[in-house]
């Protein structure tokens, strides 16, 4: 029976100390803190290295392989004023959604100069203005069509974007911003669950037997915004682009076959394969494009049986998808633990594991 508190926006809210925001990344990565989630009640307390010991022979563990492009520019205005760009999306022929601050002054027709160290200024036009997320449309040069086709010109005038929590920059930021595995440009966002998998663990895992799959949601700033509207009744989420390939599918079936379980690292791992599954009537089908899918409590999975996640904010999608596996309640008893307990919050924070034997009944895949 859903609780009626679970449609509000501020039952989903929780006091969190500044200082257990983490500024810097676990080094080495697989050293941040692990809470193990019990299936009954409780906890247990490890590091991430522990994983290992809590997947089995023939789990496939499905990781998000986007990489996180070098998004955040700094540019000038004809009159010199600065500007921070952030490069969203394309929206076709070369221009992009971007977020701007300032971006009240940002008419379309201006001009802006984007400098970097032993590089030519790089000048974009301001062409459109975007109604719902209050972005501005910009065009670059007319080959960068695409995350692929941007991402050099990034390279060279760009920065990683990290979030506004993120006080501590560092020299290393483009590498631990970064998954292991990251080979396929488009987020703005790292899928940060991910960023605890160091070559070592991984190596460990795949002479344990776990299996690795991949799929490709790119993360934008939709994920990570808090929800605003107290009844989430009617919730909608901006929509994001995934890719599920057939051999990801065809490996799902063989887990299954053999008595494995499909585990999710992160909460894009989880709206990858559910929303994809929603499309096709709850079966995992190949898929390229757009999806939109709310997951709250209530919902039934369809693929996703346990998850690794970090530790996400207040009033936001995803301690909704967190609480949908395991109850609102419990979720936020465990954060108040681990408050207590010291772990570091968000993204370069600790992290949670949910084993399927954790995972509500009325949640589970049936």
């Amino acid at each position: 029976m859903l609780d009626p508190a679970d449609l509000k926006l501020s039952s989903y809210n929780f006091d969190l100390p500044e200082e257990r925001i983490a500024q810097l990344p676990a080094e080495p990565r697989h050293g941040a803190r692990l809470l193990l989630v019990e299936p009954g009640e409780g906890a247990r307390h490890r590091t991430v290295w522990d994983l290992a010991d809590e997947l089995r022979p023939g789990d496939l563990l499905v990781v998000n392989d986007t990489r996180v492009l070098q998004a955040r520019l700094l540019a000038r205005r004809a009159t010199g004023g600065a500007v921070e760009i952030l490069v969203l999306e394309p929206v076709g022929d070369g221009r992009w959604l971007c977020l701007a601050k300032p971006a009240k002054k940002l008419k379309p027709g201006d001009v802006l100069s984007v400098e970097a160290s032993g590089e030519p200024a790089l000048e974009l036009l301001v062409v459109g203005f975007d109604q719902k997320t209050g972005g501005r449309i910009l065009q670059f040069p007319a080959n960068c069509a695409d995350a692929a086709a941007l991402e050099p010109l990034l390279v060279r005038y760009g920065s990683v974007p990290l979030p506004p929590y993120i006080h501590q920059h560092s020299d290393r930021d483009q590498e631990r911003y970064q998954t292991r595995y990251a080979t396929t440009p488009g987020a703005v966002a790292a899928p940060t669950a991910g960023l605890h998998l160091s070559d070592a663990l991984l190596e460990r895992l795949e002479a344990r037997g776990v299996e690795l799959g991949r799929i490709t949601l790119h993360v934008g700033l939709g994920t990570f915004r808090p929800l605003e509207h107290e009844d989430l009744s009617e919730l909608q989420l901006h929509q994001e682009w995934v890719e599920v390939k057939p051999e990801f599918v065809e490996a799902v079936k063989a887990c299954r076959q053999r008595g494995g379980r499909v585990i999710a690292v992160g909460t894009t791992s989880v709206r990858s394969l559910e929303a994809v599954a929603a499309l096709n009537g709850g079966q995992l089908q190949p898929h390229q494009g757009p999806v939109n899918l709310v997951i709250q409590p209530g919902y039934r999975f369809a693929v996703v049986q346990g998850l690794l996640t970090n530790f996400h904010l207040p009033k936001s999608s995803l301690l909704l998808l967190v609480s949908a596996l395991i109850g609102r309640g419990r979720l936020l008893n465990l954060y108040a633990e681990a408050i207590g307990q010291r772990y570091r919050f968000f993204s370069y924070g600790d992290a949670m594991w949910i084993p399927p034997e954790a995972v509500l009944s009325s949640a589970a895949p049936v």
